[in-house]
């Protein structure tokens, strides 16, 4: 126990860190701006919530397609579970009848999600590649507090804490920042493939709901027969 305190001790450096951390974040936000730094802090929030659930979806979304095929798209009301984007569609479908502007409207929020996702690993690509910098300022930092009558004492504090800036600089950047950004891409595109997937199977559910007479299909566009 007392090998780790020690441990510990020796390589935690309060001023090291905020050299690192600190310097780091700041550069980040001048080369990004606020609004960018922003979506990136939210995103690696989000990865700590639950993430889309395909089969909770395609569960509401069951109800939603009984609820078409008994009452047509006229009486048909549409369900909603607090998902923004399947809550905005079934909405869209059952106003306006029809099931081929489904995708149009998925497309639209991809699209943000997409450029969300991309906006952030973009943010966390810049801290990754300015915290060795950072490191690097933090050894420059460190030598330049040795005393110049170089006493051994205060040669090995500044020989100790250039040690440690750069390997805050190195460990921030490759066992934080991009493993963060990498997280975040596996995260959107496991959601985007699992939205795809649900939207899908609701567009082929719908459609066998509504066969034959009680729909007719023009231009692609499929709506209930007056």
């Amino acid at each position: 126990m007392d090998n780790l305190v020690t441990l510990f001790d020796h390589w935690f450096d309060p001023a090291s860190l905020g050299i690192v951390l600190g310097g780091t974040l700041l550069a980040t936000l001048l080369r990004c701006g606020p609004a960018e730094v922003r979506l990136a802090l939210a995103k690696v929030c989000a990865l700590t919530t639950k993430p889309f659930d395909p089969a909770c979806a395609k569960a509401e979304m069951a109800r939603q397609i009984r609820g078409i095929a008994s009452e047509g798209f006229v009486r048909a009301e549409p369900v909603h579970f607090g998902d923004g984007e399947f809550d905005h569609l079934t909405d869209v479908m059952v106003s306006r009848r029809s099931i081929d502007t489904l995708h149009g409207e998925h497309d639209a929020y991809k699209r943000q999600r997409t450029e969300a996702a991309r906006t952030a690993m973009h943010v966390l690509g810049q801290a990754a590649e300015l915290a060795p910098v950072l490191g690097l300022a933090g050894t420059l930092v460190a030598l330049g507090t040795m005393p110049s009558d170089a006493s051994e004492g205060g040669m090995t504090g500044a020989i100790a804490m250039a040690v440690v800036t750069t390997l805050y600089g190195l460990a921030a950047a490759n066992f934080v920042f991009s493993p963060l950004s990498s997280a975040i891409m596996r995260r959107s595109a496991r959601e985007e493939r699992d939205r795809q997937a649900v939207l899908d199977w609701l567009e082929n559910g719908v459609r066998k709901a509504v066969p034959g007479p009680r729909v007719v299909a023009s231009n692609d566009v499929i709506r209930e027969a007056v």
